[in-house]
């Protein structure tokens, strides 16, 4: 049975995503980017069942590993004796970092490309994008985050912030609306704007590989993948190859990554 801290964990996630939707259809409804049909079917089609694989598989793993890693003073931040708010804001800029490495080895590892596909067919860049995962691939960087938070030495509050301002940025940078243009430019010199991440899912394999970033920007400037995004340009988004007249479906989404298309050249 979860303890007190899981069970926290869990409503403070689910109340601030919520939440965060409900901001980015207010904004997408207020500074819309472009008129579009968004895939609501098979979006929340899938977060719905990302949802119950995970709450099967994982639950609050996250919590209970950097507890568990916490417990014992393994990981970095642990090691260099950190204080613990230094170690929630350095747990966050390295599960940031991470997070960046791992995105762009869904890109450029043919077996990872497979299931990060699914995401990237949707041709309508909107706020439920951000839910449109195959649950294999979310499998799959299951791992690589818990091995990345016991490593770090990431506190069991630094996971939850984590999750929470990233949940939020995930949901926002997918959002189909578009800051103030005199704004733009500023805030894309620290942090991934709805204008950056839109060009990441544009229909054409130059595009695909760049701004993998969800939070910073920085990564992006520093690992030479960095590209200014215009708010007022209209990108077509969604798999490069994919017939662009009939969207896929939810079991087509499910079994794309069976199909075996080629990843974006490097």
């Amino acid at each position: 049975m979860p303890d007190a801290g899981e069970t926290a964990f869990q409503l403070t996630r689910g109340l601030a995503l919520a939440a965060t939707v409900l901001l980015a259809l207010a904004l997408e409804r207020w500074r819309p980017h472009q008129r579009l049909r968004p895939a609501w079917g098979t979006n929340v089609g899938l977060w719905a069942l990302d949802t119950l694989v995970i709450a099967v598989v994982c639950g609050a793993c996250g919590w209970v590993v950097a507890a568990w890693a916490a417990e014992r003073g393994l990981g970095l931040l642990a090691w260099l004796g950190t204080t613990p708010w230094a170690a929630v804001a350095v747990g966050i800029l390295g599960l940031d970092a991470i997070s960046y490495l791992w995105h762009r080895a869904n890109h450029q590892v043919p077996l990872l490309w497979r299931f990060h596909q699914v995401h990237h067919a949707d041709a309508s860049f909107h706020v439920t994008t951000a839910l449109r995962f195959h649950p294999g691939e979310l499998l799959l960087a299951l791992p690589v985050r818990l091995a990345a938070v016991v490593a770090l030495g990431v506190p069991p509050e630094g996971v939850l912030l984590f999750e929470v301002v990233f949940g939020v940025a995930n949901l926002l940078g997918h959002g189909n609306f578009d800051l103030p243009r005199r704004l733009e430019p500023t805030v894309q010199r620290l942090f991934i704007t709805p204008a950056l991440h839109r060009g990441h899912h544009a229909a054409n394999w130059q595009e695909l590989n760049t701004n993998f970033g969800t939070l910073f920007s920085t990564w992006d400037r520093l690992g030479g993948t960095f590209r200014w995004g215009d708010g007022e340009r209209r990108v077509v988004t969604g798999l490069p190859d994919w017939d662009r007249g009939r969207a896929p479906s939810l079991s087509e989404s499910l079994l794309l990554p069976i199909r075996g298309r080629r990843a974006p050249a490097r």
